[in-house]
């Protein structure tokens, strides 16, 4: 068995190969790494290997690091990892932007491929195995039948057979967490958003919702979900969709409809809180839960990826609002190793957290070309690494559950 770490590169037709003669290495921020065993897992069954066009992979060979005669292979991990050291790799300068996926460092170990990355949840809810089964198709038809002419039906019908979305499959499968998309419209214009790009930047990986749905069907879909799903969950803000608390007055007023009718499941919203007003009508109709997708706790950093029409403080304004009525709160952290554990990241993470004292951080491997994010958000090498900045959160705040994705909560 080879014990050594050696680099992967493919040709041009996408065939994996091995190279012997270099060392693995891993990228966090700008820097590159020899990556060692303590660094690697074995790669998840249901990850995606993928090459990235372009770019030469980058091995370490003779005492230095050096751009190896083949394209750079990335892994795209299922959710429940969080990756800690990007791929490396030397562009070209005809190179375009690289799609919306969370790329991660693989490499050739004891004969396996393994990536740079960390378990950090348990993932069955998310295992693909679970979903696009041939029943699918079935039990699509039998939610359009039990609620005809409902336009977010037909939404997460095509989100699940055209895109493939986990959440959008669940309504059919009458189980865990449902997206119920609202809103076509956002306030913020994020670096990566993954419904709605400029032509000139990438394609997005699904298409955002052009209709504002009715009080009726919102609620009709919610408690249709929540009355026969086990471990029910509706969740306004999906990826189809832009900011839910512009919806605020339908939402609410679906809330208490579904409300008055049901008390299972767990009601929730995917937001970026910047739409504070919007935020406390949804809190005070009823909501159970709220994550707020976060990428900095550094003012300016925020704005350079959010592009926002609010600020942080209409964000902290959000939270503690939630907090104060029992709403279980937690900050969907767009993670990129060498960004989010920079040592003043961490410190003004420590005064957030301090001051906000929410339940659960989910870590979620950002879908972004490295370059192009950090062509945006600047560079410091001063960072802790992904291990340690997860290690010194829960530490600081040890009530703090770490985690990538909402967990089901019993009322």
């Amino acid at each position: 068995m080879n014990e050594r770490i050696t680099a992967l590169i493919a040709d041009e037709r996408g065939n994996i190969f091995d190279e012997p003669q270099a060392q693995g290495v891993g990228r966090q921020g700008e820097k590159f790494f020899n990556l060692k065993p303590e660094d690697l897992i074995p790669l998840p069954e249901s990850a995606d290997l993928m090459f990235l066009p372009q770019r030469r992979a980058i091995g370490f060979k003779h005492g230095e690091f050096v751009a190896l005669n083949g394209r750079a292979v990335s892994a795209v991990l299922p959710q429940g990892f969080t990756r800690t050291h990007l791929p490396a790799f030397q562009k070209n300068s005809r190179a375009k932007i690289l799609p919306l996926y969370g790329y991660t460092a693989v490499v050739l170990y004891k004969d396996e491929l393994h990536a740079a990355a960390l378990k950090t949840d348990e993932n069955f809810k998310w295992n693909p195995e679970n979903f696009n089964t041939p029943a699918l198709k079935k039990f699509i038809r039998r939610v359009k039948k039990d609620l005809p002419e409902n336009r977010i039906v037909e939404q997460v019908a095509h989100c699940s057979l055209e895109w493939h979305c986990l959440t959008a499959q669940n309504l059919f499968y009458r189980r865990w967490e449902c997206g119920v998309p609202t809103s076509p419209v956002c306030n913020a214009n994020c670096l990566g958003c993954i419904s709605l790009q400029a032509a000139e930047c990438c394609p997005s990986p699904q298409s955002r919702i052009n209709f504002l749905p009715t009080v009726e069907e919102i609620a009709a879909v919610g408690i249709y979900h929540l009355a026969h799903a086990r471990e029910g969950i509706i969740s306004f803000g999906q990826g189809c969709e832009g900011e839910p608390s512009l919806q605020a007055e339908n939402i609410s007023a679906a809330i208490k409809k579904i409300r008055a009718t049901t008390s299972r499941g767990q009601i929730n919203i995917n937001t970026n809180a910047g739409n504070t007003s919007g935020i406390k009508k949804i809190v005070d109709a009823g909501l159970d839960s709220m994550r707020v997708s976060i990428i900095s706790a550094n003012d300016e950093n925020y704005q350079k990826y959010y592009r926002a029409g609010y600020n942080l403080d209409a964000v902290k304004n959000s939270i503690r609002y939630a907090l104060e009525k029992k709403v279980h709160v937690s900050l969907n952290l767009l993670y990129m190793p060498g960004f989010n554990d920079r040592a003043d990241e961490f410190a003004a993470w420590k005064n957030f957290l301090d001051e906000l004292p929410v339940q659960m951080i989910q870590v979620r491997n950002l879908n972004y070309d490295p370059d192009e994010f950090f062509s945006v958000m600047g560079h410091d090498e001063n960072f802790l690494g992904t291990k340690k900045f997860l290690r010194e959160l829960k530490k600081n705040f040890p009530a703090l559950t770490i985690g990538n994705f909402s967990h089901y909560m019993e009322r």
